[in-house]
């Protein structure tokens, strides 16, 4: 591109005035028309190639001269405004000419040395691919968000938050869920809401509308939703207004007696959860009580007692409900700190062993509910769990002996073998030497075998 090209008359060549504002910052002329009807939203990653000059025609910077393709997520201010404006107009394949006034580039400082300050650039854009915002702990692009409008503000929901939402579910092309409701961030699965989007949820900001989509681990899983005539392992669509919330207060903003009286409140609800069977939400509420009293110290006597007694009750309940969830890791991590606080817990060292005996721990299983029974000899659980792991440790033992002993029977066979070719082998030697001797000798041995027969 040459500055001819770009200049006529000493102003920038005309195009679409893309900016929100329509104050001509940004313009935009399409060169090549792209496929599809979608274009990028707000936090997708996009990869494009690109060229930069100055309006004199100076080429300043070039993806395409390095051969290295340029990946940024949009609307996050990674790049420069007017790009974030462009770029989201764009569908892929599509290559567009941008000229863009200093105030949406480099502004008033520029970009030195390549750049001076107030400097109208133009870029050449090509778009390859753009992709949604992965929102999974492991990146398994288990929940993916798209924004379709940005939100206010920097604030989002927290655990316990009020939020107010307006929602609409698709499975396929089937709009199976579309209402608006008020619910406390925890459970959603009250109110028929799958895992992933309460996650999405406390990702989002006041009034921001986002597309969600969900694999079947985030969704309604394998037991699907027959409420809403989900099958098992479905994939799920959902678009999502969050009109408001109101945030739960952190810890930090609480005093003790609030900690104390929320935590025997959240106590009771996950206690509920828990004879309802819904393990997952019981522990929300337990790891409450945890972080609101883990930390606290300078108590009075009284507040300490209490702080400890909730303490224990909820590092113990979330032990229950970790083996209920096959979760045996966590399992002994609660069971560990309930310890801490009570040596000789009764549920605390059953429940240990429980984890220990659910991880084939045999000899750790059977210690703890020893310990048990020599603190309570009147439970039972903990004698039929013994039996249990003394069973498992002879049928360990039984185990290991076979296989030491096929093994050094293998050895041993080996042995044998190897002698055994080596015998062969000496002998096979002896043999060829006697046929050479024959051969030598060949008269000699005829005439001897003669006057023997």
């Amino acid at each position: 591109m040459t500055a001819e090209e770009m200049k006529a008359d000493g102003t920038p060549l005309e195009g679409a005035d893309i900016t929100p504002k329509q104050d001509g910052g940004v313009l935009k002329v399409i060169k090549r028309e792209g496929t599809g009807t979608e274009s990028p939203m707000i936090g997708d990653k996009v990869i494009v190639h690109y060229t930069g000059w100055l309006l004199d025609g100076t080429k300043f910077d070039s993806s395409v001269d390095r051969k290295d393709k340029f990946s940024f997520d949009l609307g996050k201010g990674e790049v420069i405004k007017a790009w974030d404006i462009a770029v989201a107009t764009m569908k892929i394949e599509e290559i567009c000419r941008v000229t863009c006034k200093p105030e949406y580039a480099y502004g008033s400082a520029g970009s030195p040395p390549k750049i001076p300050p107030n400097a109208t650039l133009i870029f050449e854009i090509e778009l390859f691919e753009f992709k949604g915002e992965d929102l999974t702990d492991d990146e398994d692009g288990g929940i993916i968000r798209r924004i379709h409008k940005k939100g206010e503000g920097y604030s989002k929901p927290n655990e316990g938050a009020l939020v107010e939402i307006q929602l609409e579910g698709r499975h396929g092309e089937r709009v199976f869920d579309k209402r608006e409701l008020q619910f406390e961030i925890g459970e959603g699965e009250n109110h028929d809401l799958p895992p992933g989007l309460e996650k999405t949820i406390q990702r989002m900001e006041k009034l921001e509308e986002s597309v969600i989509y969900l694999k079947p681990s985030y969704g309604f899983g394998s037991a699907g939703k027959e409420k809403f005539q989900i099958p098992p392992d479905a994939e799920l669509q959902y678009e999502v207004k969050l009109k408001s919330f109101e945030k739960a207060k952190e810890s930090w903003e609480m005093n003790t007696d609030e900690k104390l009286e929320q935590s025997s409140i959240v106590k009771e609800r996950g206690t509920q959860y828990f004879k309802e069977g819904k393990y997952k939400q019981a522990t929300l509420q337990y790891k409450k009580i945890v972080s609101w009293l883990e930390h606290e110290s300078g108590l009075s006597e009284e507040d300490d007692a209490k702080a400890k007694t909730l303490k224990l009750a909820a590092h113990l309940n979330l032990a229950m409900c970790h083996l209920k969830l096959k979760e045996y890791s966590q399992a002994l991590e609660n069971c560990n700190k309930a310890l801490e606080l009570d040596s000789s817990n009764e549920k605390g060292l059953f429940r240990r062993g429980e984890a220990h005996l659910a991880v084939n721990d045999f000899e750790l299983a059977r210690a703890d509910f020893q310990k048990v029974i020599q603190l309570y000899p009147s439970n039972k659980a903990a004698k039929v769990q013994l039996v249990t792991c003394q069973q498992k440790i002879r049928e360990q033992h039984e185990k290991e002996k076979k296989m030491y002993a096929n093994m050094f029977q293998r050895l041993a066979d080996k042995d044998s073998k190897s002698e055994a070719d080596t015998l062969q082998t000496s002998g096979s030697h002896t043999t060829d030497a006697e046929m050479k001797d024959q051969e030598q000798n060949g008269v000699e041995d005829k005439s001897e075998v003669d006057t023997e027969a």
